[in-house]
């Protein structure tokens, strides 16, 4: 019989007592249903009838992947994805049986493959280090996958580590102190690091990249759920430790990873004269420090505003690129947890319940829910004096009294903040800067309950909802704080919303703002090779450059790029 370990479920492999056999293989098993409150045996005898099978002929199983599906409150049902192994003439049988049946197919093969390895005596004499500017997510992984292939890059980050830099958040946060170089947005882990944690996203992933971060997550110290729960997170407390094991073995690998270390300028050359192509050749720091290489990946987050402007004095090719403003929203996360699983809300499988949310409005905007935040905070994210951002913060257990999103406009250059290249940064700092003057210009962010707000009116006290935001809120009318349009569309979105999720217009609920770093305000444009459109040897990666969106996707960013660098530097290198 099989070796249960753990009836509720919560574990990954469940194997029999004895191992299968070396002849043995796997097949795929999809949209498994089963009932929330299913038991091991259930699961067991579902595979068994699935496969058409006797339970002999079953070596072992292991949960690939597991979602729920929640739009029958009352039926919540669980649904799996199951490798189950048995010997090679069953699966054989099992497949001629089955045809085309896409409910069981062969396991696709998942592991990830190195494009390329170099020489054990990287780098010689004539040979350059590949360097990455910034650490968050994106660079963590480029640096990762480049130093397990040998490369030994160098990784430049302007902020600290990740405990230093955890102290100077919470200065902001406690003490109303920013450290404009170490703060939520700038630091070992970037932006990231203190967020939900989410570890999914909508990219399309056919070489399952996304599988190869997960694993490096987990051998980091990422719980072993996240490879197989269907809204994975880590939360921020775990983050910590995690980023810093992975930084310990890019090290143990002959990478560098250094902190405070911000880059001036990038060393660009014109590939001919009079043209606007160019290659890199290395950057200059702060300290005035100067490293040479034609490999540099940019992996700094959509917040690292001063190098944006940098990078377009030099030449770089950088254009425009549509995001989104709004406010933070909190309820009591007990509301959304009954809207969402009713008489089933608290069952630890299904956890703190989330939302995903999108209207269309009248006035031809769209406003939608962003980095919803279950059992989290609302936290001041700001990197520059005299601004106030929000962002939202989880910890792993997702237990605090409040849930929180935010609730944002669409916004786009031509229509919103026509002119030059970086005018969404400048729309950017004129909202926050507006958000610290509402707020008593003290790091205090301006806030509203909702029915106020619906009803065009000032709060003057809190309701039932206590804001989460540190160090504190400022209670106003926000009606002044967004554009007019952005306004009128958020009043239109809530009640829409409360359609949905009922409670979510409550006049109790309180908005926090103001969100405005939901994503880059701008696109570093780059070929197929993944470098810059002129500037060869610059690889734009990850959420500031415009191309990805959470820390999932800008791992699997820095996967592929670390790819690039490395197809390209190996085929350059001279060869004994």
């Amino acid at each position: 019989m099989l070796k249960s370990r753990d009836t509720s479920l919560t574990t990954i492999n469940r194997h029999y007592t004895h191992s299968a056999s070396k002849s043995s293989t796997m097949l795929r098993l999809n949209e498994l249903k089963l009932h929330l409150n299913h038991n091991e045996e259930d699961l067991t005898s579902a595979i068994i009838e699935r496969l058409g099978i006797t339970p002999d002929e079953l070596l072992e199983y292991t949960v690939f992947k597991r979602s729920y599906d929640a739009r029958k409150k009352s039926q919540i049902l669980l649904i799996y994805q199951i490798d189950a192994s048995v010997t090679k003439a069953t699966e054989q049988a099992i497949l001629k049986r089955e045809g085309k049946n896409s409910l069981i197919t062969a396991t696709p093969d998942t592991q990830y493959k190195f494009v390329a390895q170099a020489d054990s005596d990287f780098p010689n004499t004539e040979q350059q280090r590949p360097l990455i500017i910034g650490f968050g997510p994106c660079g963590i992984l480029t640096a990762l996958l480049l130093a397990e292939m040998g490369l030994k890059p160098i990784v430049l980050e302007r902020g600290q580590d990740v405990r230093q830099r955890t102290k100077a958040t919470w200065g902001l946060w406690r003490k109303r102190k920013l450290n404009t170089e170490s703060n939520v947005q700038y630091g070992e882990g970037g932006a990231g690091t203190f967020s939900d944690g989410k570890l999914y996203s909508q990219v399309k992933d056919k070489r399952h990249l996304g599988r190869k971060v997960l694993e490096e997550f987990v051998a980091a110290g990422a719980p072993e759920e996240i490879m197989y729960v269907s809204k994975p997170h880590i939360g921020t407390f775990k983050l910590v430790k995690m980023v810093e094991n992975i930084r310990r073995r890019i090290t143990e690998l002959g990478g560098e990873v250094r902190f405070e270390q911000k880059v001036e300028r990038i060393h660009r050359e014109p590939t001919a004269e009079g043209s606007s192509e160019g290659q890199v050749t290395g950057l200059t720091l702060s300290n005035g420090e100067v490293l040479h290489s034609r490999h540099i990946v940019l992996a700094i987050g959509h917040s690292a505003r001063d190098s944006f402007e940098m990078l377009l004095k030099e030449g770089v090719y950088i254009e425009p690129k549509p995001f989104s403003v709004g406010f933070r929203i909190e309820h009591p996360q007990s509301i959304i947890d009954q809207a969402r699983f009713g008489d089933n809300a608290g069952h630890p499988i299904l956890g703190a319940a989330d939302y995903k949310l999108v209207h269309h409005c009248k006035n031809d905007r769209s406003v939608y829910s962003f980095c919803m935040c279950p059992g989290g905070t609302v936290v001041a994210a700001t990197s520059e004096e005299g601004s106030v951002v929000t962002n939202g913060m989880s910890q792993y257990s997702r237990n605090e009294r409040n849930a929180n999103s935010a609730i944002v406009v669409g916004i786009d250059p031509e229509r919103d903040y026509p002119g030059h290249v970086l005018a969404g940064i400048d729309l950017q700092r004129k909202l926050e800067k507006l958000a610290y003057e509402l707020g008593g210009k003290d790091y205090n962010a301006p806030a509203q309950l909702v029915g106020d707000f619906l009803k065009g009116k000032p709060s003057t006290k809190l309701g039932s909802v206590t804001p989460s935001y540190q160090p504190g809120v400022t209670l106003v009318d926000l009606s002044s704080a967004l554009p007019e349009f952005a306004v009128e569309a958020i009043q239109e979105a809530i009640p829409a919303f409360d359609k949905q999720i009922k409670g979510f217009a409550m006049n109790d609920a309180i908005l926090t703002g103001i969100e405005t770093r939901t994503s880059s305000p701008i696109c570093i444009k780059r070929d197929q090779d993944y470098q810059s459109i002129n500037t060869r040897g610059l690889y734009p990666a990850g959420e500031g450059a415009g191309y990805a969106g959470g820390i999932f996707s800008a791992g699997i960013d820095g996967i592929k790029v670390a790819e690039a660098v490395a197809l390209d530097l190996l085929q350059e290198l001279p060869r004994n």
